[in-house]
Formats: C-alpha cells, sequence, structure tokens
C-alpha cells in the first residue's frame, strides 16, 4: 500500500515537556500575531504522559515564562519544596552533609516535586485548546528527506507487521507527514535523533554523550511518616566509590512517595546491576524507615542523558531541529531536566515563527541556537559542565572537586573537563569480581518481573523484535565470552537472557521484547554497540500513570 501524506507547517515527534511547549509557544505566538500555523504533535505512547517518567523535582522558571498564569489554569505543581537533605551512605549509617555546605544547584527553595507525567497531561490539554493536532499512538520511525538533502517531515510506523515482518491480516502502512520544519524530542537517546546526529555530523565538535540509568518506584506511604515536600539524595552506599550514581527519596501530598535509584551507566564492573543496586538501596535504614508498611504503586525505568553543555550536539540541519533530552538539555548538576527541556523547545519555536513568517522553509533555524546562547539555560549548563567529568571520576575526588567548582570558583572555572563514551568503559569479566545480590523480600525488595508487571507494559506477541542486533554472534563471541552477557544485568525489565540449546548446550541471546520498558539502556551501553533499540508499534511499551 501507498503511504498517505498530510501537510503542516510544523511537526513535532515527542510528546514530552520540549515537544508540547514548543507546540503552545508556536501557537501563542501566532495568536499574538493574528496569523495561522498548522502544527501536529506525534507521540508513540498510547496517551500523552503513557512513556514520561521523572523524579522529580521541578523549577518553574520555565513554566512562568511560557504559561505565567500556570497556577490559575490548575497546573499539578501541588507540592512545594520545603526541605531539602543529602546524605553520603554507608551500609548501616550515613554522614549528613549541612545545608550550609551544599552548593546553590542542590538546593531546591522555590521549587515543586511534581509528577512529570501529569505535567505533560496538562500541556497536552494547553497545547489542544490552542489548536495543536496531536496523535498519541504514533511512533516516528522514518526521517523523510527532500531533494536538496534537508529534512521533509517524517513516517509513522506501519501497524501490523507480523513477527517476520510480514504483512498480517490487519496491517495498515504508516502515515507520512511533511513539513516546512520538524521539530526532534523525542527524549532521551531517541531513535530519529540518534540518525539524524550521525547523517548530518551534529556530534563532530562535541564530546561523546553520557548517560544514566534512572529506576524508579512510587510508594503511597502510612500517614504517621508523611512529611510532604521533604527531598531527599543520597550518594555512597550501595554503590562502590568509583561508580557515579545516587539516590532519592521525594515526598508529594497524599501520602505519595518517589523513591529512586541512579546509576552513571559508565561504570566498569560487567557484573553491576542497577536494578538490583535499587532494591539494595531501599533496604538502607535511612530509606527504610520510611517506606516499611507502605504500598508500592508503580515502577519504571529510563536513560538520562548527563554529559551536560560539552556533549551538546549542533541543534539544527536543514529542515529540523533536536529539542530537549534529545539534544541533551538536562542539569545534571541540579538533577533536573524539565525546565531545560520546557525553554528548549521554546527557544526553538521562537526561531521556527520568525522563519514562517519570513517564508522560508526547509533551511536551518540559526537563530536557535543563537538565543540558547543568550539565555539563562546556557549559563546553567555553564555553570554546571564539570559535574558528571568531576563524579566521574569518584564519589570523593567528584564531590571535593565540584564543591570547590561551585563554591570557590562559583561555575567558572577556567577549564571545562571532557567525557568519554559510557559503552567503552566496561572491563573484561576476567578482570572483575561478581556481585552477590540478596533475594527479594517481596514486601520492600522485588525481583524485575514482579516490577514490570506495575509498569503496565505491554507489547504484541507476534510483532518484529523492536531490538535489533547488528551481529547476533557478537552477543556470545563477545558479551558473553568477554564480558559475561552484562545485557542481562543492565537491564532493567528482564529483556536479556541467556539460555543453552539442546545437549550441547550451546548458548544463545533470548530477547524478552515484550518486557521492554523502552528505557534504552541497552542501545547505550552494549559495549560492541550491537543493539539499535527502534519503536515498537504505536501504543505500546509502558503506560506509567502518574511517573
Amino acid at each position: 500500500m501507498q503511504r498517505e501524506a498530510m501537510e503542516y507547517d510544523v511537526v513535532i515527534v515527542g510528546g514530552g515537556p520540549s515537544g508540547l511547549s514548543a507546540a503552545i509557544r508556536l501557537k501563542q505566538l501566532a495568536a499574538e500575531a493574528g496569523r495561522e500555523v498548522n502544527v501536529c504533535l506525534i507521540e508513540k505512547g498510547s496517551e500523552i504522559g503513557a512513556h514520561i517518567l521523572s523524579g522529580a523535582v521541578m523549577n518553574p522558571r520555565a513554566l512562568d515564562e511560557l504559561i505565567p498564569d500556570w497556577r490559575e489554569r490548575g497546573a499539578p505543581l501541588e507540592t512545594e519544596a520545603r526541605e531539602d537533605r543529602m546524605y553520603i551512605l554507608k551500609e548501616n549509617g550515613e554522614l549528613p552533609i549541612p545545608h550550609s555546605l551544599l552548593p546553590k544547584c542542590f538546593q531546591n527553595h522555590g521549587n515543586y516535586i511534581i509528577s512529570m507525567g501529569a505535567l505533560c497531561r496538562w500541556l497536552g490539554q494547553q497545547a489542544e485548546e490552542l489548536g495543536v493536532e496531536i496523535y498519541p499512538g504514533f511512533a516516528g520511525t522514518e526521517v523523510l528527506f527532500n531533494e536538496d538533502g534537508s529534512v521533509k517531515g517524517v513516517a509513522t510506523g506501519d501497524m501490523g507487521r507480523l513477527k517476520d515482518g510480514s504483512e498480517g491480516p490487519a496491517f495498515q502502512p504508516g502515515m507520512e507527514l511533511h513539513a516546512r520544519y520538524t521539530f526532534f524530542g523525542e527524549g532521551c537517546r531517541g531513535q530519529l535523533g540518534k540518525q539524524l546526529q550521525a547523517h548530518f555530523k551534529l556530534n563532530e565538535n562535541s564530546d561523546p554523550q553520557t548517560y544514566a540509568i534512572g529506576i524508579k518506584e512510587l510508594w503511597e506511604i502510612v500517614p504517621e511518616k508523611r512529611q510532604p515536600g521533604l527531598i531527599i539524595h543520597t550518594g555512597g552506599w550501595p554503590l562502590e566509590p568509583d561508580t557515579y550514581g545516587g539516590g532519592f527519596m521525594y515526598q508529594m501530598n497524599d501520602g505519595l512517595v518517589a523513591v529512586g535509584f541512579v546509576v552513571g551507566l559508565g561504570y566498569t564492573n560487567p557484573y553491576l546491576s542497577p536494578y538490583e543496586e535499587f532494591q539494595r538501596y531501599k533496604t538502607h535504614p535511612r530509606i527504610r524507615e520510611f517506606l516499611e508498611g507502605g504500598k508500592r504503586l508503580t515502577y519504571g525505568a529510563r536513560a538520562i542523558v548527563a554529559g551536560g553543555l560539552q556533549s551538546l550536539p549542533k541543534l539544527t540541519f536543514p529542515g529540523g531541529v533536536l529539542i530537549g533530552d534529545n539534544a541533551g538539555f538536562l542539569s545534571a548538576s541540579r538533577i533536573k531536566g524539565g525546565h531545560c527541556a520546557i525553554k528548549s523547545g521554546a527557544l526553538a519555536a521562537e526561531a521556527c515563527f520568525d522563519a514562517l513568517g519570513a517564508d522560508r522553509s526547509g533551511d536551518e533555524l540559526t537563530a536557535y541556537p543563537e538565543a540558547f546562547r543568550n539565555s539563562w539555560l546556557y549559563q546553567e549548563l555553564y555553570e554546571g559542565r564539570n559535574f558528571k567529568p568531576w563524579m566521574s571520576k569518584g564519589l570523593t575526588v567528584g564531590a571535593l572537586m565540584f564543591g570547590i567548582d561551585q563554591i570557590v570558583f562559583r561555575g567558572r572555572a577556567p577549564w571545562t573537563l571532557h567525557n568519554t563514551a559510557d559503552h567503552v568503559k566496561l572491563k573484561p569479566a576476567s578482570a572483575c569480581s561478581p556481585i552477590a545480590y540478596p533475594k527479594p523480600d517481596n514486601k520492600l525488595t522485588f525481583d524485575r518481573l514482579t516490577s514490570v508487571f506495575l509498569s503496565n507494559t505491554n507489547h504484541e506477541e507476534d510483532e518484529p523484535c523492536h531490538l535489533k542486533l547488528a551481529d547476533p554472534e557478537k552477543a556470545i563471541k563477545v558479551n558473553l565470552e568477554v564480558y559475561d552477557s552484562p545485557e542481562q544485568r543492565y537491564c532493567p525489565a528482564g529483556v536479556y537472557e541467556i539460555v543453552r540449546d539442546g545437549e550441547a548446550g550451546k548458548p544463545r541471546l533470548q530477547i524478552n521484547a515484550q518486557n521492554c520498558v523502552h528505557c534504552k539502556t541497552c542501545d547505550i551501553k552494549d559495549p560492541t554497540q550491537n543493539i539499535t533499540w527502534v519503536a515498537p508499534q504505536g501504543g505500546e511499551g509502558p503506560n506509567y500513570p502518574n511517573m
């Protein structure tokens, strides 16, 4: 079948905070100017917010600029940050860090504890009221190009293909969405953003991007332990001092607590399991005291972009832009990305609106990176640019040197440290010691498959696998024989499994794609870059209620 095509002024891929903010800003500018701008936004999740997972403590600065009356409009920012606590954990104790010693970037006065998924659903409502066409359940799977090499738009994925790739009885071809400009806001390690960065060599003058994996649970805790507005951040145990990462606990209203753990994907020991480290984390007395007697409600995981300013790619190319996490806009030192995403989307929208008004199409929106360079967002990322490089050197050295960077130099040190790609850092299994993780107690700690059930993840059984191996032999010859198959441990959903067939017990990698929560860690951490994550049929994957 031939694909149908639809024409728009702007097509936006991704219904996260950057894409929705870009859509809203375009429509605001059009209304102010008395002009019409046709904006279409597609989202691979079953609804806006379905695939959104974040801590999240939010700085409202960018939202104040985008929608100044957000309070009157009922935006779901309801729990004000009331108390910051930071601890360096030991196995059975902790070292509290006095508030007076915390760099400004770790202080949360004026911020809000939120569900980023709920905020995106609200932003989606604001966008629709302004006339944005929003289509959830449609994944952008192919970049379309004009004859001159500029981006023409995107195609959505086919529906109803069978496991072997053939057309099933309910097959429907994807649609082509053509635009004068296309915004790519797919989130961290976006499929199309990754292709565009390679195609246009957008990373030519930047450091490799670095990442972490964040694993999160939402709990309802007993009334006597509730302290709405309490924010806890931790470093140290259960991770070794040379491994970047830490935990968090955010108390919201109504007895809800977001608890999670972040592990930098530059870790070296192939036996490390971020999921199991998170389960151990919850057993620490400082964390256990809040969760015991409570009920776990939801679970999820996602990769987090963390490289900072020096890892940002070129933001523009003929016919399109990268926005939000797809570009790398996250303030790792502040442990926040929502305000960065909103601001980047708004800046790109302003540049695009001016171009449309000049009757331009398909060129580079150079005013976008120029506006970024002159914005508070650039200044914030500049001041925190050395956070991830310092912390990758270990907790003790990293905390000391970044503290000097922030307190003595106020983020303006006369040097910029650089990043190395995460996938090159794994050591061979023979050079490392296995880690003995305790069995789950099913009260505070749980196995992976039980957790995946709480993510409401769903994929059709008889469809093509969306986790592609460039060379299946590498999974055995390199990953198993050299690294003891680390994908079995870094995946937080039990997707990858080594099974042995027949009497000879020949090993093979089994991919349980139906479990995938779309965190994309495998696409990032695989040591030979042999695994590529692509979007499955639209609407599939997790369905997070309030993550």
